[in-house]
């Protein structure tokens, strides 16, 4: 139970991290060997791209858990606990079509590139491992507006405040 509540809090992080370490030190690596050995590899950079890729999907699963997605909140401010957990949670509503949609079309591109065998120019790989990186954002999306819905129908029904993320500036 303690393994499942560790990665609930920061499955998304340990990603993160690995995929910003694979990239700063291919990058570094690429850098070197192009000032000093005047060569670079096709496969630095195509590993920089695909990490990047990665960190930018896993990220916006990390940014709806977080409530860090950029949104105008002004009016909010304004509304009672009761209007502004039904205004989140109509939100999350919305994010949460939206992101079964994409997910569905991202693992039918996925499954295009596995039928028909293609593969990286420099690493050779197949493709279905770098365009795995947008249904793996969108199903951690999905995954965390389900629990951000629960969350917020949880604090509707008891009548308290719903979560906002965490505050930047005050």
């Amino acid at each position: 139970m303690r393994l499942i509540k560790a990665l609930d809090k920061n499955a998304e992080r340990w990603a993160l991290l690995v995929f910003y370490v694979m990239l700063v030190v291919t990058m570094a690596v690429e850098v070197l060997r192009r000032e000093i050995f005047s060569y670079s590899s096709i496969w630095g950079e195509e590993i920089v791209r695909y990490s990047f890729i990665y960190l930018v999907w896993i990220g916006a699963a990390i940014a709806v858990k977080d409530r860090a997605h950029i949104r105008i909140d002004v009016l909010l401010h304004y509304l009672g606990p009761r209007m502004k957990a039904l205004i989140y949670i109509f939100g999350d509503l919305v994010m949460f079509g939206v992101a079964v949609i994409a997910l569905y079309w991202s693992l039918e591109t996925v499954h295009v590139s596995a039928k028909f065998g293609s593969v990286s120019h420099g690493l050779r790989v197949s493709m279905v491992w770098f365009l795995m990186a947008v249904p793996v954002g969108f199903a951690l999306m999905v995954l965390r507006l389900i629990q951000s819905l629960l969350r917020d129908l949880r604090a509707l029904r008891d009548g308290k405040d719903v979560y906002e993320g965490e505050k930047m500036f005050d």
